[in-house]
């Protein structure tokens, strides 16, 4: 026996610099992977719009597979046409599209000429790090399908889903960025003002001068106090409200108390503290601003709706008519077709299924049915179209059930950050300071009771506190996003590096949802022979005959004469006067069948048997480095939908202690998840689809892992890229490097309070004094903050990147 591989040189393709096995598709002497290719090439070329090609090298979308001319006729229906509007009057209409194949300038410039090649549409806008397009269109000229069409006919299909009709737009948060700039300005402007008070033993102004511009001052704080600084009011409510004193009660007390004395010295005569309540407001502004910047182009409460079509087609006197999801019945007869999502449960009238039913259960292996049985929602048809009779609604159907458990709504955020922790003893010993100092006082000199409190409260304000926690969380969730690592909030970080029990799910997440590993044993196939092979495995969808695709190379064009499909057995026919069998062992008269690990894939070629490929998904590159590095800190667990059949593969992978369930179903991981919580675990779970939903909700810190991260993924507090997964060990030390960080800040910022308290105790608290410890503590933990995040995310990503020495897959 022999094992067989075969490396092609071949010419890239044009248009997206794909790899062409043929060379006759061409056109002006440039050479295409596909007829699609070619033709949006010719579409360009018509409009002269080639200039496309000379802002990136090979900038297309590879256009191989065909998408069928009646796709988005259900966007022809006024009524669902009416819910994807933005914006419509007599004249124009402006609709936004999700297009998940943006990926450079090229795209920019061609999306944006889109009125070149469509004359209805008047402008385009591009969201470049959202992917989406704002397009403007006259629709007398033109109309909502046809915009898409030709988006879809120049490789820019848009994604429209069930989620576009059922949610609300999010608002921008503009009234936080509002409130910043009015703290910004006033704070400014009373910096100024404030400056002939602060050097008043030099002899500044006119005593007239002073007093105006002390009321200007006061002019200049109403709008912090009563607009700007609300978000701290709203929270620090919140907090009393359900007992708790959060960060934000003192620092409303600061405020107040800061307003309220300033107020009394300037009716008196005297400069007041209003630039370091301005200043206050407007530095936790800056944080609370920047933390809610960091991920705003993600979604991370996705449910189901994000996942299904926007419309299927219902047969209605042998026609198929477009139909909403929401007005799908049961007892109605729907097609699906090849590729699409089944989007209720339904018993098959017409056709033979092969659904994968990866993203509900997890189990990779396509499950084949025929006429008269049920096939649920959520399962992917790979085998041709297919009519079913909808028994259950939408709302109904089992993919709804498991994201609609009742364990899993309304689930209570139990965890409380150490900050808010920190500060509640923080403000006792503020508040037991400032007893013992009215105390002392009212024995020797009540009249310095009110200076002596108000100002040990104005100076001992958790602002730094604060500070540290918003810019240091702030930034540590930006060097994540950096590494394509991105977290919900700040809580998520704390979470992180709380966690003391690490699960994973195997199917898509320690293997690859793409990549699968062929082996082929048997006689040496020739060239030719390995073309012929990957001719006919391109005629089917099943995920085995695209990984021997995968393995052979790309096909070409040949003539294929009575091709023929047979569910769960496998494909024949001939190819160029060559009759090849590829499928199970008694379909191509395999009398013994070795005994291999993973799927089987016979071969044989004119009824003699040849030989057989075994397919398996590969685990990820670079795991072997990480559960090592995991194994010496973490319990570990694996939860899989698969059998069995790889325990001892994964038994390695994840040492001797690690925990591995197999045959898991949703209720099961959910359940091995509570019972871990009821030991005193702190959970996190690294998971990929709807079959690991409620286990990630249940988790203290639940991360899906997407190849793209702007496909769909469920309901959690992350969202890696897989490629990152071999990085988790460092993004975990890094969230335990950003609790360190703010203790430090505090530390420095007690320094300040230490130096101001000297001076506000003995009630000589001067406006001068104030004015450089506050802007100076809060612009030191700015910078502190910044550079030791920013150093120990590089230090860790680099020692990572020097120790992820394995790069090859988990060894047979």
């Amino acid at each position: 026996m022999a094992v067989s591989s075969q490396t092609n040189t071949n010419t890239t393709c044009y248009h997206c610099g794909e790899n062409c096995t043929d060379n006759d598709i061409t056109l002006s002497d440039k050479v295409f992977c596909c007829t699609g290719c070619k033709t949006v090439y010719e579409i360009l070329n018509q409009y002269d719009l080639c200039e496309y090609y000379d802002l990136n090298s090979k900038p297309g979308i590879s256009q191989r597979v065909a998408v069928r001319s009646d796709k988005f006729a259900f966007l022809d229906d006024e009524k669902i046409a009416q819910q994807l509007y933005l914006f419509r009057d007599d004249t124009q209409t402006h609709v936004s599209f999700y297009i998940p194949q943006i990926h450079c300038s090229s795209c920019l410039w061609l999306l944006e000429n889109l009125h070149r090649l469509e004359k209805g549409v008047q402008r385009v806008t591009v969201n470049f790090s959202k992917k989406e397009v704002l397009i403007i269109y006259s629709h007398t000229g033109t109309s909502l399908r046809r915009v898409a069409e030709i988006l879809t006919a120049i490789g820019y299909e848009p994604y429209i889903s069930l989620q576009d009709l059922q949610r609300k737009k999010p608002a921008v948060n503009r009234q936080l960025v509002y409130q910043l700039g009015v703290a910004g300005f006033c704070f400014g402007n009373i910096m100024l003002l404030s400056f002939p008070d602060y050097f008043a033993s030099a002899g500044g102004l006119d005593e007239t001068f002073n007093r105006l511009f002390r009321y200007m001052n006061l002019v200049l704080a109403l709008p912090v106090l009563l607009y700007s600084a609300q978000a701290f009011y709203k929270s620090a409510w919140s907090g009393l409200k359900h007992g708790f004193l959060n960060i934000d009660v003192p620092i409303v007390l600061a405020i107040f108390v800061t307003f309220i004395r300033s107020f009394a010295e300037v009716v008196n005569g005297q400069p007041g503290y209003f630039d370091s309540m301005t200043g206050i407001v407007f530095f936790m502004l800056i944080g609370r601003v920047l933390q809610d910047k960091t991920y705003q182009g993600l979604s991370f409460d996705r449910d189901y709706t994000a996942y299904f079509p926007i419309a299927v087609s219902v047969i209605k006197e042998d026609k198929e008519i477009p139909t909403t999801l929401p007005e799908l019945k049961t007892g109605d007869t729907i097609r699906i077709h090849n590729n699409e999502l089944v989007p209720a449960d339904g018993i098959i009238v017409r056709g033979k299924a092969l659904i994968d039913y990866s993203f509900v259960t997890g189990e990779s292996a396509p499950v084949s049915k025929s006429i008269g049985e049920i096939i649920y929602a959520g399962g992917r048809q790979l085998d041709g179209n297919l009519e079913i009779l909808t028994i259950k609604e939408v709302a109904q159907s089992y993919l709804t059930s498991l994201w609609n458990r009742d364990e899993l709504r309304n689930k209570e955020e139990k965890q409380v950050s150490f900050v808010h922790l920190l500060s509640r003893y923080f403000t006792w010993a503020v508040l037991f300071i400032a007893a013992v100092t009215a105390t002392y006082w009212w024995v020797h000199e009540p009249a310095r009771i009110w200076p002596a409190v108000t100002a040990i409260l104005i100076i001992a304000c958790p602002c730094a506190l604060l500070l540290a926690s918003s810019f240091t969380n702030g930034h540590i969730l930006r060097i994540l996003s950096r590494h394509r690592f991105y977290l919900r909030n700040a809580q998520a970080i704390e979470n992180m590096a709380n966690a003391t029990h690490i699960v994973f799910d195997k199917t898509g997440t320690l293997t690859g949802k793409t990549g699968s590993s062929v082996i082929y044993y048997g006689d040496v196939l020739t060239p030719g022979q390995e073309v012929m092979i990957a001719t006919l495995a391109a005629q089917s969808t099943h995920p085995l005959s695209r990984a021997i695709v995968q393995y052979c190379g790309d096909p070409v064009s040949r003539h294929i004469h009575d091709f023929q499909h047979f569910t769960g057995k496998g494909v024949c026919g001939w190819v160029d006067g060559f009759f090849i069998r590829l499928g199970n062992a008694a379909f191509t008269g395999a009398h013994r069948k070795n005994e291999q690990e993973g799927s089987m894939v016979y071969v044989s070629i004119n009824e003699k048997l040849c030989g057989l490929f075994t397919i398996r998904n590969s685990y990820r590159s670079g795991l072997r480095q990480l559960m090592q590095q995991l194994q010496s800190v973490y319990p570990l667990s694996v939860l899989s939908g698969d059998n069995n059949h790889t325990i001892t593969q994964l038994g390695q992978l994840m040492g001797n202690n690690a925990t591995l369930l197999f045959e898991q179903q949703p209720a099961d991981k959910l359940a091995y998840i509570i019972s871990l919580q009821k030991k005193g675990k702190k959970v996190m779970m690294i998971g990929d689809g709807l079959n690991d939903a409620g286990a990630l909700k249940q988790s203290d810190i639940g991360i899906s892992l997407t190849e793209d991260s702007n496909n769909f993924t469920p309901a959690s507090d992350g969202i890696l890229h897989a490629d990152q997964l071999p990085l988790l060990f460092s993004f975990i030390r890094l969230c335990k490097a950003n609790k360190r960080i703010i203790l430090i800040s505090f530390i420095l910022s007690l320094l300040y309070n230490i130096t101001g308290l000297y001076f506000a105790v003995q009630g000589i608290l001067s406006p001068l004094v104030a004015a450089i410890l506050m802007p100076a503590s809060s612009i030191s933990i700015i910078l502190i903050t910044f550079s030791c995040s920013e150093w120990q995310g590089k230090r860790l990503y680099s020692k990572a990147l020097q120790q992820m020495t394995d790069k090859s897959h988990i060894p047979d």
